[in-house]
């Protein structure tokens, strides 16, 4: 009903607007021929007015037609530009073409000022009624108050270019936008003191705080797609200081594609704040190596995983095979792919990569030449309490799958590492950094190339701080942070996917590769942040409380151990750490005492993990 209503509406503007043309072009053709005359209509020879009014029926016939062609009447002429114009302009051009044509031939000759006078007063006719409508409600919405518009929120926009100019013009345009942009902020000094469109440019980012006091504002939008990273966190961070809803048009690919609206306006994320350009990753170029094979994802219900199978299920494996002890992430993940590749030759297994004789039996059953191990325990306060799960899971479960892996001759085997592997104080830490260990071990005795991927904090991962801060702020606080100093690399997961993948595509064997993340992030500065983002003030609305670093928890993490140096890859942004020499025999002789002792639940797991990783510090030694 509603789509028939919208269509006849529709129908009756249209009709309108021939109406009204007809109209116009009658006016045209006397008024031509009167300013011909020096507007004298007795001083018009009778057969010029004979000529126009025989033909005039017709002329008005052809200059319809002309005109539904130039999409003169399925145009939203409330929002009418310069493309409208063109089409005026173009229609007008035909129709007095074809009319100085037809009376040439019909040997009814009119002077050719008629023509030409006819042409000027259609173009400016035609061009007023058209865009009246739109000169109208910008005229109403910039000068007129209505009854209803006290609640409309005052905008300040940031940006006075090409994306700022069109988010203005679409704001005035709209009924349904409750909101009134009052200034611009631009850091171009020439642009400063002047207006755009009307409204007054009224300083750089440094008066954005004293300008949104000054004019009352309730709303920031910050409109410069083309800014790096790391100033459109600057900025964020001086728009935060207002207290103003903030939000921002993401991207420079949207002016290219003509594609700046206020539907493509979204809030501001803690991504945003981090101060760096996301890693960009030409995964096509990459993933040919995936493409036709059987490619195999442990922990493939995770954040990471999960996002590793849709990556992976994009590039045409000829199978993919999830691994996950948790049914219901395999389920859903199994879903997803499932609706939307449907052609997808997916398995997905419950297993646990602590079963050898499970693992053995899936890399017989299905052969997977790549293998992906996202399985792995990684809360280091929970780890702290219970390290021998730590050590089953994450050392034996790597080195279980990755011996199955190695005999059953996959190609590729990459697996999952963290910077809390660096001079770990914590036993997940120190349990990543063995898994390293068996990675480069077993990468010399195996032809699968065997690698691992470094990486920091994932934003929005399960069990992520970000997760638990928006709970903590959807229950009216407090917001916990451990430590005032506490700084953490974060990444997003997408990026974090992208290293994983791009390592595939890198590897030789034994390498241990790392992101350079950029600067580290102060939790206490992430948790104001997302405080104001989410509309409060910090320690005003939403108290922070310290509650103490957590077991194993240290200050800072590092990426990389003094002893491994770096070699550049192609990508600017990945290194590779080179590989520690081991004693591979008395470090499998180390590996079969610690897998005896945990599952004996020994009490002095961490000393034999200490036996084995020297710079593991744990926690008693630091406070000793």
């Amino acid at each position: 009903m509603k789509e028939r209503k919208l269509t006849l509406k529709n129908v009756i503007q249209a009709m309108s607007l021939v109406a009204g043309d007809c109209c116009i072009i009658s006016i045209v053709s006397v008024l031509a021929l009167l300013i011909r005359f020096d507007l004298e209509y007795h001083s018009i020879p009778v057969y010029y007015l004979k000529e126009m009014y025989e033909y005039l029926p017709l002329h008005i016939l052809c200059s319809i037609c002309i005109f539904y062609l130039c999409r003169m009447y399925n145009s939203l002429w409330k929002y009418a530009g310069i493309g409208e114009f063109a089409h005026i302009i173009i229609g007008c051009f035909l129709t007095t073409g074809v009319q100085w044509i037809v009376m040439w031939n019909a040997k009814g000759r009119m002077p050719i000022s008629f023509h030409l006078t006819s042409f000027m007063l259609l173009c400016g006719l035609l061009s007023i009624e058209r865009f009246t409508h739109r000169i109208v409600n910008e005229m109403k919405a910039r000068y007129i108050t209505l009854p209803n518009e006290g609640s409309d929120s005052r905008v300040m926009i940031v940006g006075a270019g090409d994306a700022g100019r069109a988010i203005l013009s679409e704001m005035i345009a709209s009924q349904y936008l409750q909101g009134k942009v009052v200034c611009f902020i631009d850091d171009d000094r020439q642009k400063i003191g002047k207006s755009l469109n009307g409204i007054p440019i009224v300083g750089n980012r440094d008066a954005i705080v004293e300008e949104a006091k000054e004019f009352d504002i309730d709303e920031i939008i910050v409109a410069i797609p083309s800014i790096s990273a790391k100033e459109r966190s600057a900025i964020l961070r001086i728009c935060q200081e207002t207290n103003c809803h903030v939000r921002i048009l993401p991207g420079i690919y949207q002016l290219i594609n003509g594609e700046v609206s206020i539907s493509k306006l979204r809030q501001v994320e803690v991504e945003d704040l981090l101060g760096r350009d996301q890693i960009k990753v030409d995964l096509d170029s990459i993933m040919g190596y995936v493409s036709g094979k059987r490619v195999m994802v442990t922990g493939g219900g995770g954040s990471i995983g999960s996002e590793l199978c849709r990556q992976i299920a994009s590039k045409n494996p000829e199978m993919l095979i999830i691994v996950d002890i948790y049914e219901n992430n395999a389920y859903e993940i199994q879903q997803e792919l499932l609706y939307h590749y449907p052609d997808l030759q997916l398995v997905v297994l419950i297993a646990s990569v602590r079963n050898t004789n499970r693992m053995n039996e899936i890399f017989e059953a299905y052969h997977p030449q790549i293998v992906y191990h996202a399985a792995a325990h990684k809360h280091v306060p929970l780890m702290e309490t219970s390290p021998n799960e730590a050590i089953k899971n994450n050392v034996f479960g790597t080195f279980k799958t990755a011996k199955a892996a190695g005999e059953h001759g996959a190609e590729k085997f990459v697996m999952i590492s963290t910077d809390k592997a660096v001079n770990p104080t914590n036993i997940m830490g120190a349990s990543k950094r063995i898994c390293e260990m068996i990675i480069q071990t077993f990468n010399k005795d195996y032809k699968t190339e065997f690698v691992a991927v470094r990486f920091g904090n994932v934003l929005g991962s399960n069990g992520s701080v970000i997760p638990l801060f928006k709970k903590q702020i959807q229950h009216g606080g407090p917001v916990t942070v451990t430590h005032p100093d506490i700084i953490r690399y974060f990444m997003t997961i997408s990026e974090a996917v992208s290293l994983v993948l791009q390592a595939g595509a890198y590897s030789k064997g034994g390498e241990i590769f790392v992101l350079d993340m950029g600067e580290p992030v102060k939790i206490y500065d992430l948790a104001k942040n997302l405080i104001r983002l989410s509309g409060y003030t910090p320690n005003v609305d939403m108290k922070i409380t310290f509650t103490g670093l957590r077991p194993g928890e240290k200050l800072y993490e590092e990426l990389l151990m003094d002893e491994e140096g770096l070699k550049k890859t192609k990508n600017d942004l990945i290194y590779i750490g080179k590989p520690i020499d081991v004693d591979e025999e008395m470090f499998l002789q180390q590996l079969q005492e610690l897998y005896e002792a945990a599952v004996d639940e020994t009490k002095n797991i961490r000393q034999m993990v200490q036996n084995i990783v020297p710079t593991y510090v744990r926690k008693e030694e630091i406070q000793d």
